[in-house]
């Protein structure tokens, strides 16, 4: 369903409205989902995140990667979830453009090796040092000879990881007050959606 909404542009502050795309859908595995795009057709922002058809508490998601066939495992992420690599001390926090995506732990770990890569074009040596040891040890969990703790932390508790070994948790009101909740979106009146 697409429909305009009469809200100014969080970036750009264009009255001229939004326009909002929602598309429920059947995640195997995660159940009902709602899709829900914002647009603005001033200055082209965009904001996707996924919304569970039930109601969710803060929560937490781990699972210790550490083999190959972990790199299938299904991953949905909210635009509101923090992504954690333990061992390595990389967290990907939601930002002013965070949005939602349905990937897999390798489509994750791909994302944390672009941002490394970008960093290496304007670093000094000991900044160059530091991303190749984390480029190579990325490759080595992606190929199974390397083990890693994934953690997702959603305050809203949206986010999930499919795999049978991966540990659910509910997040205590402090731990979920520290996170980054992300971008800021308009609010919409639920008669809106329909």
């Amino acid at each position: 369903m697409e429909s305009k909404i009469e809200q100014p542009c969080p970036v750009c502050h264009s009255n001229s409205g939004l326009t909002m795309i929602a598309h429920t859908t059947e995640i195997p595995y995660f159940g009902e989902h709602t899709q829900l795009t914002v647009v603005c057709d001033a200055c082209g922002w965009k904001h996707t995140d996924f919304i569970p058809a039930e109601g969710k508490k803060p929560g937490s998601w781990s699972l210790q990667i550490d083999s190959a066939g972990h790199m299938s495992t299904r991953i949905v992420r909210s635009g509101t979830c923090t992504v954690r690599i333990v061992e390595l001390d990389l967290e990907a926090s939601p930002g002013g453009a965070s949005t939602g995506y349905v990937s897999n732990i390798e489509g994750v770990l791909i994302r944390f090796e672009d941002v490394i890569r970008t960093l290496m074009s304007d670093a000094d040596d000991e900044v160059l040092e530091k991303c190749v040891e984390l480029l190579a040890t990325l490759a080595l969990v992606r190929e199974g000879e390397y083990s890693i703790e994934l953690q997702l932390l959603d305050p809203m508790g949206h986010s999930q990881i499919l795999h049978e070994d991966a540990i659910p948790r509910e997040l205590s009101e402090e731990e979920a007050s520290m996170l980054d909740s992300g971008p800021s979106v308009p609010v919409f009146d639920s008669s809106e959606l329909s």
